[in-house]
């Protein structure tokens, strides 16, 4: 149960590009923004080995390394940053009700969610070994394809976004072997028709992933078990790509905040607003399409323009 409650003007529920950039604008305009950093503080990079495609860091940054400077600079203006995670929220009101760790209960102006999305994994040890170590596994090929070039990788997935990161890894690496469960895609026609059409691109179907394989430190080839001829095989690969979606940190809301078949968030195009006046949303936990850093900040600042012009109609 709650034991205090504390009035904020502009609150950010979780941390990550779109969060940090939405407190440095916030804090620039006066709003006196406090940011809960959620249980993933930076969100997805810190999982990131090496950020190349961001613009201003013309040697590249790690992820870790880019959250530590967004916070930084989120700080340097007087962002009150906080550990701790919503357990709960009540928009049902004009004051916008959220519980940080079901203990703290916070009355506020406004909102800005930027709870991001995860990836979902295979969850093999192996898998999750080499994430940590930054040594061939990655959700996202955009992201990370590029450390790949001339070489070969292996991809998991069967959908529109597995197809399409298969189809932008094809164009440079040697080759692609893309592994689908059943005997099926559950890909669109036309993404079915483009995998299938690409020369450097294998397809195995009724094949499931047992292992990841390497070094300790970096991969060099995946085991998998084909159960058509019902024996396990090795894939040499230096890179293993995880395309099998991702889940948008959004539950704590579904209660008030519209949310699409899959869990993100609906925004009115063009804003950062949602159906609930004075809650806003940036990043990931919005975006099913982009998915990138850049595109997550941009959305952060226009949720806190948008929160300060809401205040502004307030007075």
């Amino acid at each position: 149960m709650s034991t205090t409650i504390e009035k904020i003007k502009c609150l950010i529920i979780g941390s990550g590009p779109a969060g940090y950039t939405a407190a440095i604008y916030a804090a620039r305009a006066n709003m006196n923004p406090v940011m809960y950093q959620g249980t993933q503080p930076g969100g997805q990079l810190t999982t990131t080995n090496e950020v190349e495609n961001f613009p201003g860091y013309p040697e590249g940054v790690t992820g870790p390394e880019m959250m530590v400077q967004l916070q930084a600079q989120a700080k340097r203006f007087n962002t009150d940053i906080r550990d701790g995670w919503a357990t709960k929220v009540d928009f049902s009101g004009p004051i916008h009700k959220v519980w940080i760790n079901d203990t703290v209960e916070l009355h506020c102006e406004t909102v800005i969610i930027s709870t991001g999305a995860s990836a979902k994994y295979l969850g093999l040890p192996s898998e999750q070994h080499y994430l940590q170590t930054g040594g061939g596994v990655s959700a996202c090929a955009i992201c990370d394809g590029f450390f790949y070039r001339n070489q070969e990788v292996v991809i998991v997935g069967a959908g529109d976004s597995a197809c399409e990161e298969a189809h932008y890894l094809s164009k440079m690496c040697k080759k692609v072997t893309m592994l689908v469960r059943s005997e099926n895609f559950k890909a669109s026609k036309i993404m079915e028709d483009r995998v299938r059409k690409t020369d450097n691109i294998e397809i195995m179907f009724n094949t499931e992933t047992v292992e990841v394989l390497g070094d300790g430190q970096v991969v060099n080839a995946v085991k998998v078990f084909d159960k058509n001829a019902k024996e396990e095989k090795v894939i040499p690969a230096t890179g293993f790509f995880v395309a099998i979606g991702h889940k948008p940190n959004t539950d704590i809301f579904k209660d008030y905040i519209e949310l699409d078949e899959v869990g993100y968030i609906k925004n009115i195009p063009g804003t950062s607003k949602t159906n609930v006046k004075g809650v806003f949303v940036g990043g990931d936990a919005a975006d099913h399409v982009y998915r990138q850093a850049i595109t997550a900040a941009g959305t952060g600042c226009m949720a806190a323009l948008d929160a300060e012009r809401y205040l502004a109609s307030q007075e």
